[in-house]
């Protein structure tokens, strides 16, 4: 993982108003560029353009792209209203973060802030009639790509909002987030040892604040862990809740003046995020599929969607490798716990074997779900199959109605044990 500092930096670059801000800068950079390079410009090239036109056209840029912005960003405040109330609240901030919808709106903004200064500098006279010039071939750029950005934001707004681009977003930061994991399972640390001798000879460190872990700062631990003595036990992994009462780590060979840096290390926040967090990407999931399922919305076909892409998300857990990646050697005194195969499949199929159970076609989906992901190649993945599928049954057999779609379940369910 990365230093706490880019982390950071990383997260504030998501937010809708880096980039505005970004874009609005290199509007007004842009408009003042036509000060430095006039004096390199022909004097008969004015006339012959007619770069006098540039006045209109940043007037029209101006009043466009105020009513563009206007209009777009109360089109996107509905599009997290309708995700927060059709889908689930926790994905609106995939909606906050998606880079089409922030360049589109970017665009828009940063035209408006370039029209507004060309026009106050040309209002001033600042510009002269080879500033102009310059100042024209910039606007025609500045079209363009107020086209391209049109053209794209109304494509994206066939989309926005909808249950099934926002269930796809989260599908996707779900996988990534849990390819990441599994291609370092420890973080390029060590295992911790299931014995948990740590606790007897290491010291806790707590947490002083309440929230959830977002990020974990390996090169913070790596500094803290130099000296060759020297062990941190980590007991919290990204997605934990914690607490004053809730050890972060055991450390051993670090005294109590470290405690604070090794705190640090521990990014904490109010809500979880998807990057680090896999299992709250597979929480969202199953938060869909259960909403889905609510009287309100009696959506089934919804809830077999997110089936469906459960299965394409947990099968990357048995297409990992099966020698451990190597220890980086920076971060050999520090042991975190993988994660654990039955807290994937509990996170995401429980909740939906629980408001489905009296649903015969999504338990049908269900086991057979449970079916195809339990002839993958890795054996925590069958056991947690199976044990899926029989909670999922005995659920459901005491919701269901009718004793023929018991008895189909049934069938189901056994040609799952039978395998095994």
């Amino acid at each position: 993982m990365v230093e706490r500092w880019k982390w950071f930096l990383l997260r504030k670059s998501k937010r809708p108003w880096f980039r505005a801000t970004l874009f609005s800068v290199l509007g007004v950079v842009t408009a003042l560029l036509a000060l430095v390079f006039a004096p390199y410009i022909p004097d008969e090239l004015p006339t012959k353009i007619g770069a006098d036109a540039v006045d209109n056209i940043l007037g029209i840029i101006a009043s466009s792209m105020l009513a563009v912005t206007t209009f777009s960003l109360s089109t996107t405040v509905s599009a997290y209203s309708s995700a927060t109330n059709n889908v689930t609240p926790r994905a609106t901030s995939l909606l906050v973060e998606d880079p089409t919808t922030q360049n589109a709106l970017s665009t828009f903004i940063g035209s408006f802030i370039f029209s507004l200064v060309g026009i106050v500098a040309l209002s001033t006279g600042l510009y002269g009639a080879k500033g102009r010039v310059i100042l024209f071939a910039v606007t025609l750029s500045v079209i363009v790509l107020i086209i391209y950005a049109l053209l794209r934001w109304i494509d994206r707004l066939s989309s926005l909002g909808r249950v099934g681009e926002t269930t796809a977003q989260v599908e996707r930061v779900t996988l990534k987030a849990l390819q990441h994991r599994l291609e370092q399972p420890y973080l390029g640390g060590n295992p911790l040892p299931e014995n948990a001798f740590y606790k007897t000879l290491g010291r806790p460190v707590y947490a002083n604040r309440i929230g959830y872990i977002q990020h974990l700062d390996m090169p913070a631990l790596a500094e803290l862990t130099k000296h060759e003595r020297s062990r941190v036990y980590v007991n919290v992994l990204p997605g934990s809740f914690v607490d004053p009462g809730c050890p972060l780590a055991w450390v051993d060979g670090l005294n109590e003046q470290c405690d604070n840096e090794l705190r640090n290390a521990f990014v904490m926040g109010e809500q979880r995020t998807f990057e680090h967090d896999p299992r709250f990407g597979l929480s969202v999931m199953a938060e869909i599929a259960s909403r889905a399922l609510s009287p309100g919305f009696n959506d089934q076909g919804t809830a077999i969607d997110v089936i469906g892409r459960a299965v394409r998300v947990l099968a990357c857990v048995a297409n990992r490798p099966k020698c451990s990646p190597p220890v980086e050697q920076v971060l050999s005194r520090i042991y975190i716990r993988p994660l654990d195969v039955n807290d994937l499949f509990d996170d995401l199929f429980t909740p939906i074997a629980r408001d489905g159970a009296a649903m015969i076609e999504v338990n049908i989906r269900l086991q057979k779900a449970l079916f195809s992901l339990s002839h993958l190649d890795n054996d925590a993945m069958r056991v947690a199959a199976v044990r899926q599928s029989e909670l999922a049954y005995m659920r459901a057999s005491q919701a269901l109605a009718m004793d023929e779609d018991r008895r189909r379940l049934e069938q189901l369910r056994a040609e799952l044990k039978r395998e095994y």
